[in-house]
């Protein structure tokens, strides 16, 4: 699949789509709210008329150019989601089960008793069934415990079927099908639909991140390091981002502009150095464990036993336990075997998985933090809502295990609202089980630069999930953690590369805003319990945040179609699998699970968390550039633009290995985000201090008051 991401000279349209999910039952108000009733509380007997669902329609057709109307002959698959029964006890539920007051604290339901309480009836789905058959559409696959039924049908039969016009729009550098009107469900169905999915084509991506030119070259920069004649210390990349401060000398050709610039410096070479290597710094495990305090929590024998981390990625990759073994021999890690990793296709396997980072990510970091915990890859057979919150669905319901890790997100206000709040639903179902669906929060601020209005990133966007940001890491010698910002990074071309001239930029050529960990206010969710010290009315993103930039990023070994080999990710994708696995090592010491994770953060005590706020340099780079014209000096604000009001920064002269360019990459710029003293809408909380968070949660301190 092709990810869609930004860089300098593009802005491909992104997506952000939001889960919504409360689930939670009362056996003592069961009777009550069933005798309340509901839509989806209708027997197969009952006859109800049409009914318009309103919120059906994705947000871009209202202002990307429309093509006219999609082929009529086309293929397209449509899911119908079902009523879950009593939403009322099940919000309730929700409620009580997070509540020490309550005698309901803690109390989860099992998956037998979420289905036969919560769950659409033989019934409900028979109606569905009936529908599509009348309207020429073939059933193709049923979703776990009724919530979902699937048909197949061309555009035609779809737009007869549903009163709908699709069409196709042009949506940033991307062409997507969408229906312009609301779809209407005639009959006895209408009391057990939700919401129809797949009558528009917008789907997740995945939020992953890698080091990239500045400078356009018409050539894809290296990604990887072979791993031949590589010692098994798993050390390919110097964990030590920011090696001190250098003054550099430029000219151009031996001629005007000349540039000196002077302050920070970042990166060091690859093993062998030199241009051609890749990236300038990484971290391994060993490093990120000592950065966040993770090694007193192992001392301790907590390293995830007995609990289990489902990851949820679409597609699958034929070469991930062999690159996962590969990674976990060089950093001294536990193999993965058939009894501590699980591949699981659901529904069916589309045998269509290749090389995929985002995978590779998943499944090493969260083995990485959690070295004990079971992992299940469970794979969609595509990106789609329906078929990823169907794999969500079967995760619950089958309790495959109490964290679920979700590093995939769409643009909330491209989603259909009818969409996002399904996609919390589910989320909802999760945490009255007592598991935690944990997302990513996007990887490109408030999504500004992409041209549309703020929103953030769905699922994140969901009351009922935890919502996972990104930090920029630098660390001691002794790998200890020396500084944290907030993730945005903005980058300033100071020298072209050899193959553009190797001039000097004057002025200095302000690329700006790279990217940078999603967050804000959702425009859809109110804001939950749990924030309610946050100003504002709106459900809040991110809840915590962990390691993400690219820039300071993490090492993973993957097969890159040659061999095996070693490159450097970030983005939200490497901070949720490890908050993921954190949080699967916090049930550990708990001994019972804890269920979703963001009701606990906002209430944790001092030391747990650590706070993550503006960070300064007094020896930030400033540059003096002398051409025909006399000299001009560049303060470091000047070279660090766009900041968008911020006013504290990190920056650092940076030698790109990728293709020898001179650049300014600054730190801590985030779009309209702000980092500051408590939660933020960069990084949350703050990041998890490893041994400190993870104790907090035994026995004794989640035991009801």
């Amino acid at each position: 699949m092709k990810d869609r991401k930004a860089d300098a000279f593009s802005q491909p349209f992104a997506k952000l789509w939001t889960a919504r999910f409360g689930l939670v039952v009362l056996a003592a108000l069961t009777v009550v709210f069933l005798l309340a009733g509901g839509a989806a509380a209708q027997s197969a007997g009952q006859s109800t008329a049409s009914r318009v669902i309103a919120g059906n329609t994705p947000g871009f057709v209202t202002t990307a150019k429309n093509n006219g109307p999609e082929e009529a002959s086309t293929t397209i698959s449509v899911t119908l989601w079902l009523q879950p029964h009593n939403r009322a006890a099940l919000d309730t539920l929700a409620a009580q089960l997070y509540e020490k007051t309550s005698p309901n604290y803690h109390q989860w339901l099992k998956p037998a008793q979420l289905i036969s309480q919560f769950a659409p009836t033989e019934a409900d789905l028979a109606l569905a069934k009936q529908f599509l058959i009348e309207h020429n559409l073939k059933v193709t696959n049923v979703g776990p415990a009724n919530f979902s039924i699937t048909a197949q049908g061309t555009v035609g039969e779809v737009q007869k079927a549903f009163s709908v016009q699709i069409d196709k729009f042009t949506v940033g550098s991307e062409t997507h099908r969408g229906n312009i009107n609301n779809p209407t469900i005639e009959g006895p169905a209408a009391a057990v639909v939700a919401a129809v999915y797949g009558l528009d084509d917008y789907t997740a991506t995945h939020p992953v991140a890698q080091v990239t030119n500045a400078f356009k070259s018409g050539k894809s920069a290296a990604t990887t390091t072979k791993l031949s004649g590589v010692t098994s210390d798993g050390i390919f990349y110097s964990g030590q981002c920011f090696p001190g401060t250098a003054t550099d000398v430029f000219t151009t050709g031996g001629a005007l502009p000349f540039a000196t610039y002077t302050g920070n410096t970042y990166g060091q070479p690859a093993n062998g150095g030199g241009p051609g290597s890749l990236p300038p710094c990484g971290y391994d495990p060993a490093e990120v464990q000592t950065a966040y305090n993770l090694n007193g929590l192992y001392a301790e024998g907590f390293h995830g036993e007995g609990q289990t981390i489902v990851i949820i990625d679409w597609y699958g990759s034929p070469y991930i336990t062999a690159d996962a073994n590969v990674f976990n021999s060089l950093n001294s890690l536990p193999p993965l075997t058939p009894s501590n990793f699980n591949i699981i296709y659901y529904p069916y396997n589309c045998n269509c998985g290749g090389i995929d980072p985002e995978i590779n990510l998943d499944v090493e970091w969260s083995h990485a933090i959690a070295p004990q915990a079971n992992i299940i890859l469970l794979v969609p057979p595509s990106p789609t809502f329906a078929d990823i919150n169907n794999a969500t669905v079967y995760a619950i319901t089958y309790g495959l295990g109490n964290v679920i890790s979700g590093s995939y997100g769409a643009e909330e206000s491209l989603v259909p609202p009818v969409i996002l709040e399904q996609s919390s639903l589910i989320s909802e179902l999760a945490a009255v089980s007592g598991i935690s669906t944990n997302y990513a929060t996007g990887d490109y601020g408030d999504y500004t630069v992409f041209g549309i209005p703020p929103t953030v990133s769905t699922p994140a966007d969901s009351p009922y999930a935890t919502a996972v940001g990104g930090v920029s890491l630098a660390t001691n010698p002794d790998n200890t953690l020396a500084w944290q910002s907030g993730w945005g990074t903005n980058i300033t071309g100071i020298v072209a590369p050899p193959f553009a001239g190797s001039y000097v930029a004057d002025p200095p050529l302000n690329f700006g805003f790279q990217f940078g960990s999603g967050g804000g206010a959702s425009g859809f969710f109110l804001k939950p319990s749990f924030q309610k010290k946050i100003s504002g009315k709106w459900r809040e993103l991110p809840d915590i945040s962990w390691l993400a930039d690219p820039y300071t990023g993490a090492e993973i070994v993957l097969f890159d179609g040659v061999g095996e080999a070693v490159a450097v990710y970030g983005g939200t994708s490497l901070a949720t699998p490890m908050f993921s696995a954190i949080w699967a090592i916090a049930n550990q010491e708990a001994g019972v699970p804890l269920g979703q994770a963001a009701p606990y953060l906002y209430s944790m005590p001092a030391g747990t968390i650590t706070d993550v706020v503006p960070v300064g340099s007094k020896t930030n780079p400033t540059g003096i550039i002398q051409d025909s014209s006399g000299f001009h000096h560049y303060t470091a604000a000047a070279l660090a633009q766009p900041l968008d009001g911020t006013t504290s920064f990190y920056s650092g002269i940076y030698n790109s290995p990728f293709d020898d360019e001179w650049d300014i990459v600054t730190f801590g710029t985030d779009t309209s985000l702000r980092t500051k003293i408590g939660w933020d809408n960069v990084t949350g909380m703050g990041t998890p201090n490893g041994q400190a968070f993870a104790d907090f949660f035994t026995s004794a301190a989640i035991v009801k008051k």
